[in-house]
C-alpha cells in the first residue's frame, strides 16, 4: 500500500503543477458584473457580416445608451431614448431608426440584467479559458441573439456577437475598457447628431 502511494505521488504532483482548467463564470456573477457597468469607453474592432473589418470607439452609458463611432468613416450608430439611429455617410435622408428593444444589444443595455430569467440564456459554456453566454429576449426570440465572451478573475467582457433577425452576424471585439468615465449626454443625442449633420 505504501509503495503504491509512493508510485502515485509523482502523478499527483504533476496534476497539481498544471494550471487548473477554467471553470464557467456563473450567470449570477455575469449579471452582477454587467449591472456594475454604468459608463464605459473602449476601442473596438468590428467584423461585419460581409467579413470586412472596421475599427472604432464605443461609448456605453447604461441603461439604454450606446454610441459606435467608426474610425475613418462618417457612419455612426446611436442608441438613446429607446431608439437606435444609424447615420450612414452615403444617405441623404437622415438616420434610419428602429426600436432598441428589437435588437439583441438591448439585453446588455437593460436597466436590470438578469441572465437567470427563464428562456433568456440558450447556451452557457466554457471555451478556451473563456465563458461564452448566448442570450435572447425570452418574449421575442425572433429578434435574434447576442453571444458574449467573458474572461475570469476578474470578470471582464471581451467581445460579443450579435445575430440579427435576418441571421446576419456582427462581431465586436473590445479593447481595454475605461469604466466609470464621464460622458456628455450630447454624445447620445440622436436629435443633436441629426442637426449637426444637416
Amino acid at each position: 500500500m505504501i509503495l503504491r502511494s509512493l508510485a502515485l505521488a509523482p502523478a499527483f504532483a504533476l496534476v497539481l503543477a498544471l494550471p487548473a482548467a477554467a471553470e464557467k463564470i456563473p450567470l449570477n456573477e455575469i449579471s452582477r458584473y454587467l449591472n456594475s457597468l454604468k459608463t464605459v469607453v473602449a476601442e473596438f474592432t468590428q467584423v461585419n457580416p460581409n467579413s470586412s473589418v472596421t475599427p472604432g470607439t464605443v461609448y456605453i452609458q447604461r441603461p439604454g445608451r450606446v454610441r459606435f463611432e467608426y474610425r475613418g468613416d462618417q457612419t455612426l450608430v446611436l442608441a438613446s431614448g429607446g431608439q437606435v439611429a444609424v447615420f450612414d455617410k452615403k444617405s441623404n435622408t437622415g438616420a434610419q431608426q428602429y426600436p432598441l428593444s428589437k435588437t439583441p444589444l438591448s439585453i446588455i443595455l437593460d436597466d436590470n440584467i438578469n441572465l437567470g430569467r427563464a428562456r433568456m440564456v440558450t447556451a452557457h459554456t466554457e471555451k478556451k479559458n473563456t465563458t461564452v453566454v448566448k442570450a435572447q429576449d425570452p418574449a421575442h426570440p425572433e429578434y435574434g441573439n447576442i453571444q458574449m465572451v467573458f474572461t475570469a478573475n476578474p470578470t471582464e467582457l471581451r467581445q460579443w456577437v450579435v445575430t440579427d433577425d435576418t441571421g446576419k452576424r456582427t462581431t465586436v471585439i473590445l479593447g481595454q475598457m475605461k469604466k466609470g468615465v464621464s460622458i456628455p449626454p450630447s454624445r447620445f443625442s440622436i436629435a443633436a447628431e441629426a442637426e449637426r449633420r444637416n
